[in-house]
């Protein structure tokens, strides 16, 4: 993520830079035509598309029944519950859109503001503004991710994960979640552009966005949508911890326990994901009753598909873990140098001591030599 320099020239309009200055309002305005299309009723072909920012596919209503043990009545309740299909694409991209939005609020009315105090370098700049944005992310998407974990019941009842699949229905807010989830991924793809990120970041920035995008739309289309659930909190959690803790790290450069703590919980991390991976797709998929491809049904509980999901979530594991120990492997370089670089002036300083005792006393021995002393009576 580069560093955006004000300039008080207008730039011509349409410019490279006018859009990259103005991309906040100019998504401002295309995110309005879509909501004026839910508040009038319009013919236009652009508006009637405005309906599809809401979550759609509702499959049925579920009738719940509460009995009230005090008053001896009952109460029942509305329950949505809905499944995917081709209109969500239309709601990912207004939420894309809103994620951009989100992203230059958060931008310049935070992170801008704390640059200017602590002056960082352009490295400590860029990589200030990449912790910042996506720890905000992690933080609320963990939240909400387990919110929904609990809610329904997920982390006390791990059978649940595989029990009954094909989970083709779910409530409004697991549905939302991965909206906006894909919607949030998709907007880093054009933030690479408004942000000026340099040419040599751009593949491995590319790299993770896709990942997320890969894995997310998997579990979503392929109904595995509870398991991915739990896999995204997992990891979110754990990469909250590492961008709180280089944040922590460019206020003061002491403070390293955070990233003492990340290390070990990202290896935990990895290990619990392959675990519940194995236990979900390996052997409870496996075991269910419902087997074959229907997609009809949304079922996709074949040998060929379980063998895909476990290899792209083992070479994803492999990957991240290759990538951290080359990481780790960097930060002990670079403490052993810094701690050479240290020791070299106190090294420096007993060797120049030494050299001058040792002048000292070839002069006290030269001194008192017998060549000296007739020298002196002579």
């Amino acid at each position: 993520m580069g560093i955006r320099k004000k300039n008080n020239k207008n730039p011509p309009v349409l410019s490279h830079e006018f859009v990259i200055q103005n991309h906040a309002d100019i998504v401002s305005c295309v995110a309005m035509v879509f909501l004026l299309g839910l508040m009038f009723e319009v013919r236009c072909a652009i508006m009637q598309l405005s309906f599809l920012i809401r979550p759609h596919y509702v499959h049925f209503y579920a009738y719940i029944l509460f009995v009230s043990w005090i008053l001896g009545g009952s109460e029942e309740t509305t329950v949505n519950y809905f499944h995917y299909g081709l209109k969500d694409v239309a709601t990912v991209f207004f939420y894309m859109l809103v994620a951009i939005i989100m992203h230059a609020i958060i931008q310049e009315y935070m992170l801008d503001k704390i640059n200017r105090k602590m002056h960082f370098s352009k490295t400590k700049h860029s990589k200030f503004n990449e912790s910042g944005q996506l720890g905000a992310f992690y933080l609320f998407s963990c939240l909400w991710g387990a919110n929904i974990l609990v809610s329904e019941n997920l982390l006390s009842n791990p059978v649940s994960l595989w029990d009954g699949y094909p989970h083709t229905l779910m409530l409004f807010q697991m549905k939302f979640y991965y909206i906006c989830q894909l919607g949030y991924w998709l907007h880093a793809i054009p933030e690479l552009y408004f942000q000026k990120t340099k040419k040599e970041d751009i593949p491995r920035q590319l790299v993770y966005i896709s990942l997320y995008l890969v894995h997310i739309t998997g579990a979503y289309v392929l109904n595995l949508n509870r398991l991915g659930l739990v896999l995204l909190v997992l990891h979110y959690f754990v990469e909250l911890l590492f961008h709180v803790s280089r944040l922590i790290y460019f206020s003061n450069e002491d403070r390293q326990t955070g990233f003492t703590v990340w290390a070990v919980l990202f290896v935990l991390g990895r290990l619990l994901t392959l675990s519940l991976s194995v236990l979900t797709v390996g052997f409870g998929l496996a075991g269910a009753e419902k087997q074959g491809l229907n997609l009809a049904e949304g079922s996709f509980n074949v040998l060929f598909v379980r063998v895909t999901v476990l290899a792209a979530i083992c070479t994803t594991q492999a990957f991240m873990m290759w990538k951290f120990i080359n990481f780790q492997l960097r930060r002990w370089r670079e403490h052993a140098q810094t701690q050479t670089l240290k020791k070299k002036p106190s090294s420096s300083k007993s060797k120049s001591k030494k050299a001058n005792g040792v002048n000292g006393s070839v002069g006290a021995s030269g001194a008192d030599s017998p060549r000296a002393r007739k020298e002196k009576s002579s």
